[in-house]
């Protein structure tokens, strides 16, 4: 039965970017011969630790999320613990709950990622138009929405100035049309 859980390593700041890179691969050949899956794996970099370990006050952070058995989680305690790079490790199964919140918000992104580069392709090309859909709603427009006095008011000082606004555009747009 696979579980989901999350695997946080703090390496050593003396150990080089490969030999923290060899920790990292051998973790994942663990898991891919066990049958799990590694979901995501966010390096947080050199960090100040809460107290020192082993003579050192930084360490360099590590944290992955897994889909994996039971069994595969003492294979890769086994091999962290022997390595003389890795300052801690702590292995924890994670909320199913938020787990699940997880996976539902990353397939809404993926869905809204594919969908958008079908969006493009579905626009019309220059010089043909579509005509919008009637609107069906039940609900009044505000074509048909009667007037109150609090409008009509405000619409009765506006003319003037709205007129004088909508010419210099509409000249505008007549220079935009004739070019």
């Amino acid at each position: 039965m696979s579980r989901d859980y999350e695997l946080g390593v703090i390496f050593s700041p003396e150990a080089s970017e490969e030999e923290t890179r060899s920790i990292l691969d051998r973790i994942e050949q663990i898991v891919a011969n066990h049958g799990g899956q590694i979901v995501k794996v966010n390096q947080w970099g050199r960090r100040r630790l809460a107290y020192p370990i082993e003579r050192h006050r930084d360490g360099f952070y590590v944290f992955i999320d897994m889909v994996l058995t039971p069994e595969t989680v003492s294979d890769i305690e086994r091999t962290l613990k022997v390595s003389e790079i890795v300052l801690r490790e702590m292995v924890r199964k994670r909320d199913p709950k938020a787990v699940q919140r997880e996976r539902e918000e990353r397939e809404a992104r993926a869905a809204a990622a594919a969908a958008a580069p079908e969006a493009t392709e579905e626009v019309p090309a220059e010089g043909t138009t579509e005509e919008a859909p009637a609107a069906t709603s039940a609900e009044p427009t505000t074509e048909e929405a009667p007037a109150t006095a609090s409008t009509e008011a405000t619409t009765e000082e506006a003319p003037a100035e709205e007129t004088a606004a909508a010419e210099p555009a509409a000249e505008n747009n007549e220079e935009h049309i004739e070019a």
